[in-house]
């Protein structure tokens, strides 16, 4: 595989924000969702509204009986803190030799750091592709598999994947892409637009949104 930047990686930390003020937007109605991760406040069914535009945009190129499903979007600071702590002490305890540079590093392959999180901007997406009746298709792992629950096969690029888990894959790559939007390649569902990471993906000079408040 490709070296792979993460999103802890000072190139990406460095990436200066100049928010452009667009609103969270609920998106229940316009994209099909998933409720696993939702919340009382429905914070997981919020985008920024040119994301959300741009995955309207991806949903209209699928083939047809294929659809978009947003597990989850915007998350709250607090929530993205408890996530990167608790898969933190996980680590912590797997590797006990790491450093806390390398545990940090080692976490944000799962989770971002608190601090540069796309979730919390509502600039990211964690999806996958289901039919028209809502079943999902066989992507290799399930959406937000570890590195360790899955022995690597959540990397975008992971080898040995079916062709079924291969191909579908691809497919969603081939709509979400041209839409504009940037794929985090240890997660192979985990997609943003206007972010730092997507900033240093594409070269741009600055992201577009920061962390938002619910």
């Amino acid at each position: 595989m490709r070296e792979i930047v993460l999103i802890s990686d000072p190139r990406v930390v460095s990436i200066p924000v100049e928010e452009n003020g667009e609103p969270l937007v609920d998106i229940r109605g316009r994209l099909r969702t998933d409720d696993r991760l939702a919340d009382p406040e429905g914070a997981f069914a919020r985008l920024r509204e040119g994301l959300l535009i741009r995955l309207e945009e991806a949903q209209a190129q699928l083939p047809a009986g294929y659809r978009l499903l947003v597990v989850e979007g915007y998350r709250p600071i607090a929530a993205q803190r408890r996530i990167f702590e608790e898969y933190s002490a996980a680590l912590r305890v797997t590797f006990p030799e790491m450093s806390p540079e390398e545990l940090r590093s080692a976490a944000s392959r799962y989770v971002s750091p608190v601090e540069i999180a796309p979730h919390t901007a509502g600039a990211a997406v964690d999806l996958t592709l289901c039919t028209e009746d809502g079943t999902e298709l066989d992507m290799g792992t399930p959406v937000n598999a570890t590195p360790e629950q899955s022995d690597g096969a959540c990397y975008t690029a992971a080898p040995g994947l079916s062709t079924e888990a291969r191909h579908h894959r691809k497919l969603l790559a081939s709509v979400l892409e041209p839409a504009g939007l940037v794929n985090y390649p240890t997660e192979w569902w985990h997609w943003s637009y206007g972010d730092r990471y997507w900033a240093m993906a594409t070269g741009v000079s600055a992201a577009r949104y920061g962390p938002r408040l619910p």
